[in-house]
């Protein structure tokens, strides 16, 4: 069988789609830099010429998805990070508050790929149940419907015996919304006495696609996919039939320690961060939250991009001990002045009511007063005093938790 991709670059040589990338990168740093003006300062005195490799790449700034809040409130709408506030199509407001403007250009989440890989083609009947209000989850499916040449169904969420009528209607044979949203609508179905036969195909994200509800689905006769992404972002990753979830085209991702922007060694867990190039709203070493890790080898639908575990947890692990925040980025600037430290992960735990910090470090050979000297280095980052343990090499959980709270805190 042939096998065929949304597009050929899907199957490209590894090599040549690093090298377009990085060329990519250049000179979207160089439209940043001088059309931006959170770029135009973040990278200041960097020549976008002189990045060209991956190790280059990890030497930029990190943007944090919860700056955005501050650069949006200190600056203007934008956070003074687009580049032309002509080519904003539409503006969404969400949680946080954080504004997210659409580019005017074609398909500009790139989701178009997911729903291809989910088995949706030109002329299929598409219901879309994410939201049109206020955030873009509807708009983001809705424009890669229309690139990939499909009819959509604005369904939306909520009113689901309506849409049990809709989706017999109109024959729908494909569904894009979250994992349990068409569930519900098929029971909804069946105990009205119209059971739905149509859809065929599912796309699916926003939350876990747990295995019970796959086989529900599998059971339907419902071939489901996930696709991971983000609202700043668009499609990060997608789910084929392969394992794991293949990286999207067109976008860079890497996975650093939590609370740095060091990158991890590979199928360790760590912090999603993403380069896009929206040449309207420029993204550059964009720090999601989110956690995963990249799984070796390519993936056996023949798409040769990068493979991440999909979504393993939020990165954020900030916790408050003693009255004081303690962050991971401390944690990460206290080992990253040990070199004789791999891994290390802080435990606050609680004894007779007194909070308790334990720095368990990985280290191989414990050279006389280093641990003292890592106290020392612990306290005077975060004011608070950890006792410090030592763990052998790889000893840790791979699991991305640089900060473990242990204690049972009441509510």
């Amino acid at each position: 069988m042939t096998q065929t991709y949304f597009d050929k670059a899907e199957a490209q040589d590894p090599l040549f789609r690093q090298s377009g990338l990085m060329a990519k990168l250049r000179k979207q740093l160089a439209h940043a830099e001088a059309n931006s003006a959170y770029w135009q300062e973040a990278l200041e005195g960097i020549d976008p010429e002189t990045i060209q490799s991956r190790d280059d790449l990890a030497k930029l700034p990190i943007l944090r998805k919860s700056d955005l809040v501050t650069l949006q409130a200190e600056r203007d709408l934008f956070g003074g990070i687009a580049t032309d506030k002509s080519a904003i199509k539409r503006v969404f407001f969400s949680p946080g508050p954080i504004v997210e403007p659409q580019a005017d250009i074609e398909d500009p989440w790139r989701m178009a790929a997911a729903l291809y890989a989910a088995g949706m083609r030109q002329g299929d009947l598409i219901a879309n149940c994410f939201s049109y209000h206020l955030t873009p989850a509807g708009f983001m499916f809705d424009e890669a419907a229309a690139k990939l040449g499909a009819t959509v169904f604005p369904a939306g969420v909520g009113n689901t015996e309506t849409l049990v009528d809709a989706f017999n209607h109109f024959q729908i044979s494909g569904y894009v919304g979250t994992p349990d949203f068409l569930q519900i609508i098929l029971e909804k179905a069946k105990g009205l006495g119209k059971d739905i036969k149509s859809v065929k195909h599912a796309l699916v994200s926003g939350g876990p696609l747990f295995p019970a509800m796959r086989e529900f689905y599998q059971a339907e006769n419902i071939d489901v996919r996930q696709c991971y992404g983000t609202a700043e972002l668009g499609l990060i990753a997608y789910e084929t039939e392969g394992e794991g979830l293949v990286i999207a085209e067109d976008c860079l991702v890497e996975i650093v320690r939590p609370g740095t922007g060091d990158p991890v060694n590979e199928g360790e867990v760590g912090e999603v961060v993403v380069s896009i190039f929206n040449p309207t709203y420029p993204l550059i070493r964009f720090a999601t939250g989110d956690l995963s890790a990249t799984l070796p080898g390519q993936s056996d639908c023949g798409r040769t991009n990068g493979r991440l575990k999909g979504w393993l947890g939020r990165a954020d692990q900030t916790t408050k001990v003693r009255g004081m925040f303690v962050h991971p980025q401390q944690i990460a600037r206290v080992v990253k002045a040990y070199p004789q430290v791999g891994r290390a992960r802080l435990e606050v735990t609680e004894q007779e009511g007194k909070d308790q910090m334990t720095l368990l470090c990985e280290i191989e050979n414990v050279a006389p007063g280093l641990l003292d000297d890592i106290a020392q280095t612990m306290r005077a980052e975060t004011r608070l005093r950890a006792d410090i343990q030592v763990v052998s090499p790889n000893a840790l959980p791979n699991d991305g938790k640089v900060i473990e709270d242990k204690r049972v805190l009441g509510v």
